[in-house]
């Protein structure tokens, strides 16, 4: 029996199947009980308020209902309370969504929570056009034989202050505070506030009993429905301090879907699962996976977050400069991670030390995918340790080998190179290249010189780069290279480091006019001008209509 058939018997044993046709993905998205709740509960005032747009006698009953709730609240107003509901009615219709969503949205922004706050914004406007919508139909006036004591305007019927106060309440919580067990808390001070809020406006005669019951129930259901479909805890947690906001948590219900999907569809039995490197990852969640009977095992989570995260990074380099020859974006997760899978095939079969890939898990289709490949035992980030000429020579011949097969890996920093005793062996490839641009393998090469300077010195790793390249090949790199080429973290060592390594490198090689990176094309003119335009009129609708969605 040969080792493929092995394999095949092996991963059997295991439960290796496909996921039969209709059987759901082990990580769908779902509404919590309060969110199916709320929404229930609005499709029930739906029709209520299409029952009393086409019937009279539905919105009698209930005014009289509302009415007779109201009457011993009203009708027992004594002189202490009275200015305490006045104050109250006042703040919670002019003020407290103003501060409450002003203050979640700069919260959002400032934790660069952008979807966050789009989603703020969108509940908000839904929630405004749903009331005006409700309102204009329904025509119910203030509370009939009550003299109104507190400010009001327009229709009754949803309550559009206890609407908007609703949603900014809800959005805050799920905005800036983690789900244990600060959110908690959050919610039940936001119920109290809702309800002394709500007695207020009745006492006021400002609305009638339903017609808080109504706003509090559209601001609910619209947030928490919103929210939940686009910005899922499993996939957005709110957390502070735990690194950056593109490693996923990969414990609970996502967790054991990784199990799941490592056991069918590669044959693995995890026995553990943690994240590792995550200080030089910004694109992925990187996971060390210890396995049942075997070797340990490296993967990289994959998300619809970490697709978007690429294409607005690719955008802002396209209008600034003009795609640096080659920046494409994905149109996919499934995309993303076949091609990261395709470049360490085409890079392993050239050669070229990286992880050997082993396959790919589906762990939600066309949400999250696991790209799963070898786990390099005993090695360690190149920063971590003293660099010696072996080490350079190392590095330098993996920069040679992607050359010669036309490649190039265009991320080359401190936590892609791993160092085994005297091996230097190159990790995530992502932003890999079949056939790139000259000026890019040069970009390789010069990015490759400054890791390995900044654990030596720029003049060893110069005179031992002389031995495999050519001293003009040096100089091109390095009039290619500059801070926008270089990857974030290289930037921020180099910068760090103090000894000007890119100044000192270019000493070191002729002198070479600089290679330019900008690349203007009527694609990018028209790229930006459309987004200027799109940006200024997104931010006219909204300055326009600050007053509609409470925020003015």
């Amino acid at each position: 029996m040969n080792m493929a058939d092995m394999a095949i018997v092996d991963r059997s044993r295991h439960g290796r199947r496909r996921r039969p046709s209709g059987e759901p993905p082990p990580l769908p998205k779902h509404l919590n009980k309060t969110a199916v709740a709320a929404l229930v509960a609005f499709v029930g005032w739906a029709l209520i308020w299409a029952w009393v747009f086409l019937y009279d006698a539905p919105a009698i009953w209930i005014t009289e209902l509302d009415l007779d709730l109201m009457a011993p609240i009203v009708d027992n107003r004594t002189s202490w309370l009275t200015p305490t509901m006045q104050t109250v009615n006042e703040i919670g219709t002019h003020w407290a969504t103003i501060i409450i969503g002003w203050g979640a949205l700069a919260g959002a922004l400032a934790a660069r929570r952008i979807r966050h706050a789009l989603l703020l914004i969108a509940s908000l406007a839904i929630i405004g056009g749903i009331v005006t919508w409700v309102t204009t139909f329904i025509d119910r006036p203030r509370p009939l034989g009550f003299t109104q004591i507190g400010d009001w305007e327009g229709f009754a019927q949803p309550s559009r202050p206890v609407a908007l106060l609703t949603c900014v309440l809800v959005a805050s919580g799920l905005s800036l505070l983690p789900a244990v067990p600060w959110r908690r808390y959050w919610y039940i001070a936001s119920g109290l506030v809702l309800v002394v809020f709500a007695f207020a406006q009745i006492y006021t005669a400002v609305d009638h009993p339903t017609d808080v019951f109504a706003g509090a129930t559209v601001g609910l259901a619209v947030t928490l429905v919103l929210y939940r479909l686009v910005a899922p805890e499993t996939v957005f947690p709110i957390a502070y301090g735990t690194g950056k906001s593109a490693h996923l948590d990969v414990t609970g219900v996502r967790g054991d879907a990784i199990r799941l999907g490592l056991r069918r569809q590669l044959g693995v039995i995890v026995t553990d699962l943690k994240p590792v490197g995550l200080q030089g990852s910004s694109g992925s969640t990187p996971l060390r996976i210890a396995c049942e009977d075997g070797p340990d095992l490296f993967a990289k989570l994959y998300a619809r977050s970490h697709l978007r995260s690429d294409r607005a990074y690719k955008l802002g380099r396209t209008l600034m400069y003009g795609r640096l020859e080659d920046e494409q974006r994905f149109t996919s997760v499934r995309r993303l991670i076949q091609h990261e899978d395709y470049m360490l095939h085409v890079m392993h079969a050239a050669g070229i030390n990286c992880m050997e890939p082993m396959g790919i898990v589906e762990i939600t289709p066309d949400r999250e995918y696991l790209l799963v490949t070898e786990f390099f035992n005993g090695a360690v980030e190149i920063g971590d340790v003293p660099v010696t000429p072996a080490m350079i020579d190392a590095g330098l011949s993996e920069v040679g080998r992607l050359w010669n097969a036309g490649l190039a890996h265009r991320d080359i920093k401190p936590a892609n190179v791993m160092v085994q005793g005297e091996r230097v062996c190159l990790i995530d490839v992502a932003f890999g290249q079949v056939r790139p641009s000259p000026w890019r393998q040069a970009v390789d090469l010069a990015n490759m010189m400054l890791v390995l300077a900044l654990g030596s010195s720029a003049s060893v790793v110069y005179e031992r780069a002389c031995l495999q390249f050519s001293e003009d090949e040096i100089a091109e790199a390095f009039a290619a290279s500059r801070g926008v080429t270089l990857p974030s973290q290289l930037r921020a060592d180099v910068r760090s480091d103090g000894r000007e390594l890119l100044d000192r490198f270019r000493e070191l090689a002729p002198n070479r006019d600089p290679v330019a990176i900008q690349r203007w094309s009527i694609r990018r003119i028209g790229l930006t001008a459309g987004v200027v335009l799109l940006v200024a009129a997104l931010t006219s609708i909204f300055a326009s209509n600050l007053a509609d969605i409470g925020l003015a």
